[in-house]
């Protein structure tokens, strides 16, 4: 992550509502099976994805001039879905719990009554978030022919608990990012920063497809890999983490990643950038090469720099390329930590806006101090687990989820939603049962009256400062 712009962008992070891990989400509010009338939730002062009168549609004129204006028919992006990442760190704090305890958390993020998390990241290798730093064939002398490779690291707890969240929800998505190579594949020998020596490409290549197949042999297949996360920083060597030129990321696709896995053969699908907003013309120069597109299924942003609206931009350059929301996390240290699900909303809400397909947060589980981690940053989990007492709080972007996750389906086609509202943000999805769902985010201090309109029908939804609100008909 960019170090200049990372405290900035994390203040969009929260944590909120401490209880015991038994005192889960769907203890709090249900969602009931699809029916035909209008149903309503909110987040707002103490409510937490909380069931609220619902407001009723209204043929012709409402007396007012309507602020927003739906149209299905104006249709976006298919939503792939919602979820966060199964780092090192994550999957060994999981492992602290008691069997009941781990279940009931990974019920309450993947499970049908829970928050329905459907993707998340894992970390080939370790990353700045892991209880000490590793690859899978780390040698005091170069092993180009990857005779020491082993993900037996994995076996211990990350792949387990992996098998175990594809329990709860069959269609888990997996996607899986490294931070370095070997420490031997890299300048300076280690894993911390450096960049990776060209002349090891085709053992790199073979690296990727033993981890894939590794972890297919152990029941957890992965859907998509990207090169490297973040590819435009080395971190100045504080944490694993590997510096990939444009030309360096180009040639490593096309000659040796991209045919390895069609050699292999794998479908694992191959997403560029993994990194931020502000490096998108970088996409649209590896883009622009055809023997790098055709390996191409997609772009992984962070939103670290820069602004959600140049997903569009390559959109519109490039729109058989998919755009993927791959890392963006809270940080532990903020003092509205607790209470800024509207912020987060509007961020996930601009990315929706912007072509993205899926919203994937950093961390799933941390602790109260944002541990285990070996690196510079102040992240916080999607969920805490207090390493004492293992008492479980959940994040202000946990809660945000909840607006977005446990409504729109996989497949759900984002589709137009107009209208400027000061303070207020809108989108709109229609999920592949035929249910609408328009969430509205009031950044606002003061109460506010909404006005909609669909086709001849209209509603007024009152709108409470700081505030998430989730409609479904």
């Amino acid at each position: 992550m960019v170090k200049s712009d990372r405290r900035t962008f994390l203040k969009l992070a929260a944590v909120a509502a401490s209880g015991a891990a038994s005192r889960s989400l769907h203890a709090l509010t249900a969602l009931s099976a699809p029916g035909n009338g209008m149903r309503a939730w909110r987040t707002a002062g103490s409510q937490r994805f909380q069931s609220i009168e619902a407001p009723v549609w209204q043929t012709g004129a409402s007396g007012s001039q309507p602020s927003i204006h739906l149209d299905p028919s104006q249709r976006y992006q298919q939503v792939l879905g919602f979820g966060a990442a199964l780092t090192d760190a994550s999957c060994y704090l999981l492992e602290q719990l008691d069997a009941p305890g781990r279940a009931a958390i990974l019920e309450e993020c993947f499970g049908p009554s829970g928050l329905r998390l459907s993707v998340a990241r894992t970390t080939i290798g370790s990353s700045d978030y892991s209880v000490n730093a590793y690859s899978y064939d780390e040698s005091p002398v170069p092993d180009p022919d990857l005779t020491h490779f082993s993900i037996e690291h994995d076996r211990t707890y990350i792949l387990p608990l992996l098998r175990q969240a594809r329990q709860v929800n069959p269609d888990l998505f997996y996607f899986s990012s490294p931070w370095s190579p070997p420490g031997w594949m890299k300048a300076g020998g280690s894993l911390l920063g450096g960049s990776m020596r060209k002349h090891y490409f085709p053992s790199y290549a073979q690296y990727f497809v033993k981890f894939l197949q590794g972890y297919a042999a152990e029941g957890v297949k992965i859907q998509a890999v990207t090169v490297q996360n973040e590819v435009d920083t080395d971190q100045d060597g504080r944490m694993p983490q590997a510096l990939w030129g444009q030309e360096y990321e180009m040639e490593f696709i096309k000659d040796h990643l991209g045919p390895a896995l069609q050699k292999a053969p794998l479908d694992t699908k191959i997403w560029i950038l993994d990194h931020n907003y502000n490096l998108w013309g970088r996409v649209v120069d590896e883009l622009s090469d055809p023997d790098v597109y055709k390996f191409i299924d997609g772009v992984a942003w962070h939103g670290y720099a820069g602004s959600p609206s140049v997903m569009t931009r390559v959109h519109d350059m490039f729109p058989e390329k998919h755009a993927y929301w791959t890392e963006g996390g809270p940080d532990y240290t903020e003092p509205d930590y607790a209470t800024n699900w509207a912020k987060w909303s509007s961020t996930f809400t601009g990315i929706l806006r912007n072509w993205a397909r899926c919203i994937v947060s950093w961390n799933l589980v941390l602790d109260e101090k944002g541990r285990p981690d070996i690196g510079p940053f102040s992240c916080g989990g999607v969920v805490t687990l207090n390493s004492a007492t293992h008492e479980v709080t959940r994040s202000g972007q946990f809660h945000a989820f909840a607006h977005y996750s446990k409504v729109i389906q996989r497949g759900a086609q984002i589709f137009s939603s107009r209208g400027d509202v000061p303070g207020v943000d809108h989108v709109a999805a229609e999920n592949p049962d035929g249910t609408k769902v328009l969430i509205l985010t009031s950044q606002g201090r003061e109460e506010q009256q909404v006005q909609c309109a669909l086709g001849d029908q209209t509603l007024s939804v009152t709108l409470p400062p700081d505030s998430v609100t989730t409609l479904m008909w």
